[in-house]
């Protein structure tokens, strides 16, 4: 496979792995909700390793799409910006998933919920990962290189489901912390974000390579 092609199948793979890996290990972990606790916390408690190796591989792989989706684009502001965006989200992946959450929710069972140092670096990590998810479809949008105005509806809506669910997942988690709303669908809002995001990159990533190896024929 060329080298483009191939960078490209790594942001595919992660857009794969990552939120696949969060969903069957939320619904099998024992005292875990997918409605209720956030996903980092998975990072934490019972099996909290795979979780912090989902983040690190599934970060590195999004740093060679990022690599990938740079020499794709032919050139302008969008060729530019995206993949740098993307090289942000890869990084705050990677530290999010060495760096555990805190107790929170509940979970993991029996621990009291805690504000650390490594929980608010987590947390700072994670709030680059969410605009930069929420950012890179807005700016690929505005490139003319990914054709339809159809492909450009489709990643405004995106941006714009990332930022909405993400925002909905904070208040849900305030007021389920503060005693107002329990329980509060944190999770759930919190996967939704991922999994909007995360389907957009499967989306650039296979109309990037068929672009490729179009262009490459």
């Amino acid at each position: 496979m060329r080298p483009t092609t191939t960078l490209l199948a790594c942001g595919i793979a992660s857009g794969v792995l990552v939120p696949a890996l969060l969903l069957l290990d939320g619904a099998t972990r024992p005292g875990y909700s997918l409605w209720h606790h956030g996903a980092s916390q998975l990072g934490t408690g019972e099996r909290g390793w795979l979780q912090t190796v989902n983040f690190v591989i599934g970060g590195l792989l999004l740093l060679a799409f990022a690599a990938g989706l740079r020499r794709a684009l032919p050139g302008g502001r969008a060729a530019v910006w995206a993949p740098l965006l993307l090289v942000a989200a890869s990084l705050a992946m990677v530290v999010a998933g060495i760096v555990p959450t805190d107790p929170a929710l509940g979970y993991p069972p029996g621990q009291p919920a805690a504000v650390t140092t490594a929980g608010r670096l987590h947390g700072l990590a994670g709030l680059v990962l969410f605009a930069a998810l929420a950012a890179a479809p807005f700016v690929l949008a505005r490139s003319p290189d990914m054709g339809s105005r159809g492909w450009a509806l489709y990643s405004r809506w995106s941006g714009a489901l990332v930022i909405v669910f993400a925002i909905a997942a904070g208040i849900a988690f305030r007021l389920d912390a503060s005693g107002l709303l329990r329980p509060a669908p944190a999770g759930l809002l919190e996967h939704a974000a991922l999994l909007v995001g995360f389907a957009w990159i499967i989306a650039v990533g296979v109309r990037l390579r068929r672009a490729n190896t179009a262009t490459e024929a």
